[in-house]
């Protein structure tokens, strides 16, 4: 379904306006407005509405117009630049070797074998088809069957191998890879592993990538499925290899294909990105002001458009910003970490909204890419204005920190902590700054050292608050306490009988 939906996505880019009116009339849309407009609105009509019925259509006026041309991408890429990947599908020089495949018995290759096409991978351009798409046929009842096949490398072949690059230790950048898909002739099929996979070559195992363990409680975890590369077991010379393929004989049909396939690192996919793919600051602002346009049936009137500068991917700050063509957000992700996470793990998936998102739809946002040049790091995010202009939002923030902090009253603040001068630090107590101190089941009398902290008299209790008080009451207390004379201080300059409290 989503190679489907990407066929038609681009077989739709490659319309003339003719074209595109002629698809949105059959379908009952405008077909007014400039072409841009028409590529937009048939763009969300395939991803929205998408039916066999539109498909078809599609197709139609795609072969009207290319009507010898075999891949269905050549027209994403302008001339002249190099194609990551091509269409898998059969080629004319592919070697006749292919033609036996070995079950326990030889047996001729099924005449409608060529209808399966694999979909293209960006990581690996095929240079030459070694086997085409050949069904895996059950021989028994049992549940694991085992299924041969047989090809040879051509001189020129095996001098390519030797020849290639080394991207990382023990892998080179021309390889021989086995794909598996579903036997289904019906557009473009995606790498599927059947159950209890298992490759041998020349009677060796080869590595076959394991299950990714899942994060999510109750979700089983997911086996890559990716070309096999089978390069290190291979004869290179003109001696035959044989493949026996291990697999689980559960109802579904799968088809193996062998190819002679370049492969392509992280960086040579943002080379060409770049290269290739680079929407212009003019156009990303014609974008914004289209989303921003005030739209009188609307209650609602949107002025701006919040986005962000960190990556939802690492959560850093966006080196080189990008996004899906398909998708309505204007919310950008790193290419450079878009890419290597893809290459370690293909998902293909857009980490804002989550919708696919293949390297053939992938765009470099110009303005946003003009705009972190611009900006200092310490600004985070942004907002689109209906004439396509920006404005940082840490202004903002910084003004609304500033008047609340105008509208903050203040409060008197009492240091009881500053130590006094014999060295020794005061307790943090109740007292306030008049120096008398809480009521408690103690009483205690408050008074202030020289050093500015808080004294707490410990030698009058309870018991002596009563004798001292009669009948007299507060009023005589406070008389005595005025006639009696000043108390000693001792040698370490505080009052006697008044000891600090900690």
């Amino acid at each position: 379904m989503a190679a489907e939906l990407v066929e038609a996505m681009n077989m739709v880019k490659s319309f003339r306006v003719s074209d595109l009116q002629t698809l949105l009339a059959s379908m009952g849309r405008s077909k007014s407005g400039l072409k841009q407009d028409l590529v937009g609105r048939a763009l969300r009509l395939v991803q929205t509405e998408y039916s066999p019925e539109l498909l078809k259509n599609v197709r139609q006026l795609y072969e009207s117009r290319f009507p010898k041309t075999s891949g269905w991408l050549a027209a994403r890429r302008p001339d002249g630049v190099p194609v990551a990947y091509s269409s898998l599908s059969s080629s004319p020089t592919a070697t006749s070797q292919g033609a036996d495949y070995l079950n326990g018995i030889s047996k001729p290759i099924p005449t409608p074998a060529a209808e399966v096409k694999l979909v293209p991978l960006p990581f690996y351009q095929t240079l030459e088809t070694l086997l085409l798409p050949t069904e895996l046929i059950a021989q028994n009842n049992e549940k694991l069957q085992d299924s041969q096949c047989i090809f040879e490398l051509t001189p020129n072949q095996a001098d390519q191998i030797r020849n290639a690059s080394e991207l990382r230790p023990g892998m080179r950048s021309i390889q021989v890879a086995l794909r598996i898909c579903y036997t289904d002739s019906i557009g473009v099929q995606e790498d599927q592993y059947p159950p209890n996979i298992a490759v041998k070559v020349n009677q060796s195992y080869c590595h076959v990538p394991g299950y990714y363990p899942s994060n999510k409680p109750g979700v089983e975890p997911r086996r890559p499925c990716r070309p096999v590369n089978i390069t290190p077991w291979l004869h290179l010379s003109s001696a035959t290899n044989r493949v026996t393929v291990t697999w689980g004989n559960f109802g579904k049909r799968y088809s193996v294909a062998v190819y002679l396939v370049r492969v392509f690192t992280a960086a040579d996919l943002f080379s060409q990105l770049k290269l290739c793919s680079v929407e212009s600051a003019e156009r990303c602002r014609e974008r914004i002001q289209d989303k921003l346009r005030f739209d009188p049936e609307s209650e609602i009137a949107t002025t701006g458009l919040r986005v962000s500068l960190i990556c939802p991917l690492v959560k850093m700050r966006l080196g080189v910003p990008c996004r899906v063509l398909t998708c309505a957000h204007l919310q950008c992700f790193d290419a450079v970490f878009f890419l290597q996470m893809n290459e370690k793990k293909p998902t293909w998936t857009c980490p804002v909204c989550d919708k696919p998102a293949p390297f053939e739809l992938l765009t470099i946002d110009g303005l946003l890419s003009e705009i972190l040049k611009e900006t200092s790091e310490d600004i985070e995010e942004l907002e689109y204005l209906t004439d396509g202009s920006w404005r940082p939002i840490s202004e903002e923030r910084e003004r609304d920190r500033e008047r609340e902090r105008s509208n903050t009253p203040d409060y008197p603040v009492v240091d009881i902590c500053i130590p006094e001068a014999n060295g020794h630090s005061p307790a943090h107590s109740s007292t306030s700054l008049t120096g008398k101190s809480g009521s408690g089941s103690v009483g205690m009398s408050g008074a202030v050292a020289p050093g500015g902290g808080a004294v707490v008299d410990l030698t009058l209790d309870s018991s002596s608050e009563e004798e001292g008080g009669g009948a007299g009451g507060d009023s005589e207390d406070t008389e005595d306490s005025a006639d009696s004379p000043a108390p000693k201080r001792g040698r370490y300059n505080y009052d006697k009988d008044l000891v600090t409290a900690y």
